[in-house]
């Protein structure tokens, strides 16, 4: 077995690949590799986890999958993309598709302590409490009041007097939580 004797301590599944992090902070992916999204610095399909070699002088302690693309958390509050770029998922200003992990300098300064793929775009919470979303704008998901795509990241004004805890983006639609259960 992959992880005998290792403790898992966060997992994520997206549309075709899924994500593992252990407890020494070893990020870990498998399944279809299409667009680099498994981190490998290829497309190739994993059958099973392999872990994320690029990420091995980082401590991971969040990733989330999306459909074809992916986002990681290190320690030190960098945040990490790679896979398909299209609509400009991965935060890095342009719709390249990246094989390998790589750092979203937009956050240069910032700590970011969570992170949601979804279909093509992309949420991030700031220790800040703040909201930030990325990418394909369709049907207003990105929360900035309308359907116009961002490059990078950008803080969702509409709750910037809120106090964010957790965020979640899924294909179509995106949700936030509040520190006041909102």
């Amino acid at each position: 077995e992959v992880f005998a004797g290792q403790r898992v301590v966060a997992v994520s599944a997206g549309q075709y690949h899924s994500f593992a992090i252990t407890a020494d902070g070893s990020v870990w992916g498998w399944g279809d590799g299409d667009n680099g999204k498994l981190g490998h610095g290829d497309s190739e399909r994993q059958l099973l986890p392999k872990k994320v070699e690029a990420l091995a002088d980082q401590r991971g302690v969040a990733v989330s999958a999306g459909a074809a693309h992916s986002l990681a958390i290190t320690a030190d509050g960098a945040l990490w993309s790679w896979g398909g770029g299209v609509y400009g998922k991965l935060g890095h200003g342009d719709w390249q598709r990246q094989l390998l992990p790589k750092k979203v300098q937009a956050f240069a300064g910032q700590r970011v302590v969570a992170v949601s793929a979804g279909g093509h775009h992309s949420l991030a919470l700031t220790a800040d409490g703040a909201a930030w979303s990325w990418g394909g704008a369709g049907w207003g998901k990105l929360g900035h009041g309308d359907e116009q795509r961002q490059l990078l990241p950008k803080e969702v004004e509409a709750l910037a007097s809120q106090h964010v805890i957790a965020v979640s983006a899924g294909d179509f639609h995106s949700f936030a939580l509040t520190a006041d259960g909102s």
